[in-house]
């Protein structure tokens, strides 16, 4: 009886399991691909969707359409206004015949005036949509943000996959959404983007394109842009946050004519922060090795002597990135975007406690004392100058 029971009780819960009743099919579907979101008038926001067209891909292209063409065939454009995203979002939605869906949306860009008046409440919503990816990469875009999704892509097949691939190339800052909402959360509440410059280039005497580039970044005290820096003054940055990667670093030999390429292949980065008699300092110990991928020079890269002053000339191209970086950062703008506050509040909680406030009037006192070692560990499979016969070969 105890297993008929038991039978019995298990066949009945059958009827009130879930099933697939509020299942929704990829043919219900607009996977949106990237999206851009711009100020509009006063006080509304626009929000631009790049929509995936899954029949371009059957029929093997044609002809796109509806509110606006990017990408080619491979997806539309469309956009609508409201007085805030969630209001935006819906209107879009009645601009489309499937349900909006953004499980596959990689790029968010922003444009530049509405992240000069501030973007926490857009990230905001973007955070707390149950789709949205926390991996997504974020952008400032110079000028309206719309175009970059509108730009016609030749390598990849839509404009968002050129953008998103500039950021995994990691040529300059990369941020995703979880970045941005930790740095927001940080002590210092500074925040740096990857900022997008639209780069013309003409395809015929009467038409041009449009091809996203990154150029330096958009700098943020707590939610607002104050500012950018250069794509040099972008590279110290990445030295400070410990993020090298994806650049070739040219030094030129004390007393030498040409010069020598090298990419590193490791890098340690050390923040030691010290406070001494009121004093605020920061210890920046560096520790790279780099591998030669050029040399332009009349000497052997085996030459003992000439290996020595390459790497004092790797050093000190290092220490004049990271003060070419720190003089926008930490004294003009004045904003600590390198995670100096954390450090500090790691270190020493209290004394950080009584500064939090006005952190942004210490920050640019901190003294900032370099400590970079530097070594060349891989010369190169060609240790002679290639092209260059032997008896030109020089020695120190």
């Amino acid at each position: 009886m105890k297993r008929l029971f038991l039978l019995l009780t298990v066949c009945g819960s059958i009827f009130f399991l879930s099933g697939c009743w509020d299942r929704v099919e990829i043919n219900d579907l607009a996977i949106v691909t990237g999206a851009a979101i711009d100020k509009k008038g006063d006080n509304d926001v626009e929000l631009t969707i790049q929509v995936f067209l899954p029949n371009a891909i059957s029929s093997g292209g044609g002809q796109s359409g509806g509110g606006g063409s990017s990408g080619g065939a491979l997806t539309i454009v469309t956009s609508e206004k409201g007085i805030n995203l969630a209001d935006a979002l819906s209107k879009v939605q009645g601009n489309l015949p499937r349900k909006v869906f953004w499980g596959q949306c990689k790029v968010f860009i922003f444009g530049e005036r509405l992240a000069k008046e501030g973007i926490q409440k857009q990230v905001d919503f973007l955070l707390r949509h149950p789709q949205t990816r926390e991996r997504a990469y974020l952008f400032v875009g110079k000028g309206k943000a719309r175009q970059y999704l509108e730009s016609t892509p030749k390598l990849e097949r839509t404009s968002s996959e050129v953008i998103r691939e500039l950021a995994k190339a990691r040529i300059g800052m990369d941020a995703t959404m979880k970045d941005m909402d930790e740095m927001l959360m940080g002590k210092a509440q500074a925040a740096a983007l990857p900022y997008l410059l639209p780069k013309t280039y003409k395809q015929k005497p009467k038409e041009s394109i449009l091809v996203p580039r990154i150029f330096g970044t958009a700098i943020f005290r707590k939610d607002r842009m104050v500012g950018t820096i250069t794509e040099r003054e972008t590279r110290g940055v990445i030295w400070l946050k410990n993020e090298i990667k994806g650049y070739t670093v040219n030094v030129n030999p004390k007393n030498t004519a040409g010069d020598v390429s090298l990419d590193p292949v490791s890098a340690r980065i050390r923040l030691i922060p010290e406070i001494q008699t009121g004093e605020w300092k920061m210890k920046v110990q560096v520790k790279t090795e780099g591998t030669v991928v050029q040399n332009r020079t009349n000497f052997s890269i085996s030459d003992p002597q000439f290996l020595r002053i390459v790497e004092k000339a790797y050093q000190e191209s290092i220490k004049k990135r990271i003060h070419l970086a720190l003089q926008p950062v930490q004294h003009k703008l004045k904003v600590d975007i390198v995670g100096f506050a954390d450090e500090f509040y790691r270190k020493y909680p209290k004394q950080f406690k009584r500064v939090e406030n006005r952190w942004d009037e210490v920050f640019p006192n901190v003294r900032v004392i370099l400590d970079v070692e530097a070594h060349i560990r891989r010369q190169g499979s060609i240790i002679e100058p290639g092209g260059l016969p032997e008896d030109k070969v020089k020695e120190k």
